[in-house]
């Protein structure tokens, strides 16, 4: 599968005009320290941004590195993040954290392969600490980024669309070179403000012009 080059560049160019009026700002995007961002990446997992906003602050308030949240009690952990459901969350958290500090010696992997063997780490979120804290050129695939690849280009992913090879391979497609972190918040922001799952708004859509969804439903 290869997309239209062309049809690609006007993407990006409208993407990141659309992104410097309306990036979001949450707090895990004012820092580069990989662990702040593996943190927010877990509390992320099933859950949207501004739910769990303060929650990470209050986990990053209690637990600011590796060291003190391997050393923490399970049971206060469960109970921080109790809230934002998913009961394992907190488990998968702490078993990370210690082995990154009896293996790694406290540093995260900047490997996409390490980083796949720690609990709770897929393939998303993996790339996105790649991304964010280390500058890889590492593009991710979530349901918001396969939503708008689908139809903006007219693609048919899977069933589980985070999964489906098509959309990964038409998320490495479209993503620049550089800044790729920057790039990949950018997408998820327009799917979670413009290209929504319902009630699209897509009469005020800077992709209208281009876009194989909008064109078809005419």
């Amino acid at each position: 599968m290869s997309l239209d080059r062309t049809k690609i560049q006007w993407f990006r160019r409208t993407m990141r005009e659309w992104s410097r009026e309306n990036f979001r700002d949450f707090p895990w995007r004012r820092t580069k320290d990989p662990y702040a961002i593996l943190a927010a990446e877990f509390l992320l997992q099933k859950t949207d941004a501004p739910t769990a906003a303060p929650f990470y602050e209050q986990f990053i308030d209690r637990y600011p590195n590796l060291e003190e949240l391997a050393a923490g009690s399970i049971e206060e952990i469960t109970a921080l993040l109790q809230p934002l459901g998913l009961h394992f969350r907190a488990s998968r958290l702490q078993e990370t954290a210690t082995i990154l500090v009896e293996q790694y010696k406290g540093k995260i992997p900047k490997i996409e392969s390490k980083l796949l063997q720690l609990p709770g780490v897929g393939k998303y979120t993996a790339r996105s600490v790649l991304a964010n804290s280390y500058n890889k050129p590492c593009a991710v695939l979530d349901t918001n980024v396969a939503r708008i690849l689908e139809r903006v280009f007219g693609l048919k992913g899977g069933g589980v669309k985070s999964r489906d090879p098509l959309l990964w391979r038409a998320a490495e497609q479209v993503a620049p070179k550089t800044k790729v972190g920057i790039w990949n918040l950018t997408l998820i922001d327009f799917g979670a403000a413009v290209c929504t799952a319902k009630n699209q708004n897509c009469s005020d859509c800077p992709l209208q012009r281009q876009c194989h969804y909008f064109e078809s439903s005419l």
